[in-house]
C-alpha cells in the first residue's frame, strides 16, 4: 500500500499569523506535507491576532507572547484548522488542553543577530539607550531604515528564512546574549485526539532538537517566562546529555542572574 493509502484525509488547512516570515514558515511546512504525502492537499488558513495588531505597548502590558498565537490555538480547537505552524520561541510554556506540540523542526541559527546601517557591531556603539520595538520583521527595518534607531537586535533565524541575511551586519554569541527559549525552531500544533493528522506530521520531528527544547520549555514553565519575565535559555546535547545557558532578570533589568 502506498504512504498516502494509509491516511484518509486529503486536506490538511495550517493556522498561521500573516506576517511574511510566519506565512514563508507555514509554506514550508505545507510544502513538506504535499512532498511527503502525493495527493494531500494544503490550505493555508492566514489569522492576524492582537499581538500583531497592536504594536504601540509591551506585550507585557497586553498579556504576554500568547497573544500571537491565541487566535490560532482557538481556530484549532474548533476544528476549523487541522495544525498550526508556529515560532516556537511565541509560544508559551504549556499548551492548551486538547492541543499538543506534534512536531519540532530540526533548527535554524539561534543567534540574536545585529542589524545597522551605522554600525558594524554591538562593540561599536559608544553609549546604549534602549528603546523597545515592536512589530514584524519588515515593519523593524523600516524604522531602523528611516533612522529611529541607530541599530536593532533581531533573531538570526527570521532575517535567513527571509533571505535578509545580508541585513546581518554580525552575530551575538548565545553566551552574550542567550536567546528566547525554542529560538530558531518552528513548532507544529495540533489537536491531541488527531490521531491521523498527528502520523500525516510526524516525519517533520527532529527527535535531537525535541530534548533540548524540552529542557528550554521546562525551565521557561519553572520560571514563568512569558514575556512578563526577561528569560532566556540556549540547550544543547553534549556528552550524551544537554548543556544549557541561562538567564532570568528583575522586570527593570536591574537584578541580572
Amino acid at each position: 500500500m502506498s504512504e498516502r493509502g494509509r491516511h484518509l484525509k486529503n486536506k490538511i488547512i495550517i493556522a498561521t499569523r500573516e506576517s511574511l516570515l510566519a506565512l514563508w514558515q507555514a509554506k514550508y511546512v505545507a510544502h513538506a506535507l504535499e512532498e511527503a504525502h502525493p495527493g494531500l492537499t494544503v490550505e493555508l488558513f492566514p489569522v492576524t491576532t492582537k499581538g500583531d495588531q497592536i504594536l504601540d505597548r509591551p506585550l507585557v502590558e497586553i498579556g504576554g507572547k500568547g497573544l500571537f498565537i491565541k487566535e490560532l490555538e482557538v481556530i484549532l480547537l474548533e476544528g476549523k484548522a487541522d495544525i498550526a505552524v508556529h515560532s516556537l520561541k511565541d509560544m508559551t510554556a504549556e499548551c492548551p488542553k486538547g492541543l499538543t506540540i506534534a512536531a519540532v523542526t530540526k533548527r535554524e541559527d539561534p543567534r540574536d543577530a545585529f542589524v545597522s546601517n551605522k554600525y558594524r557591531s554591538l562593540d561599536e556603539l559608544p553609549d546604549l539607550e534602549i528603546r523597545s520595538l515592536r512589530g514584524n520583521v519588515q515593519t523593524r527595518l523600516r524604522h531602523l531604515d528611516e533612522g529611529d534607531f541607530d541599530a536593532i537586535i533581531l533573531a538570526a533565524a527570521g532575517l535567513k528564512r527571509l533571505g535578509l541575511a545580508e541585513r546581518i551586519c554580525s552575530f551575538i554569541d548565545t553566551k552574550t546574549s542567550i536567546p528566547a527559549a525554542g529560538q530558531g525552531v518552528m513548532a507544529v500544533e495540533a489537536r491531541s485526539d488527531d490521531k491521523e493528522t498527528l502520523d500525516l506530521i510526524s516525519f517533520l520531528h527532529d527527535s535531537d532538537v525535541a530534548s533540548c527544547i524540552t529542557t528550554e520549555r521546562a525551565f521557561l514553565a519553572k520560571v514563568g517566562g512569558d514575556c512578563k519575565v526577561p528569560a532566556g535559555i540556549y540547550a544543547t546535547a553534549k556528552d550524551g546529555g544537554i548543556e544549557a545557558h541561562a538567564f532570568i532578570a528583575s522586570t527593570d533589568g536591574k537584578k541580572l542572574y
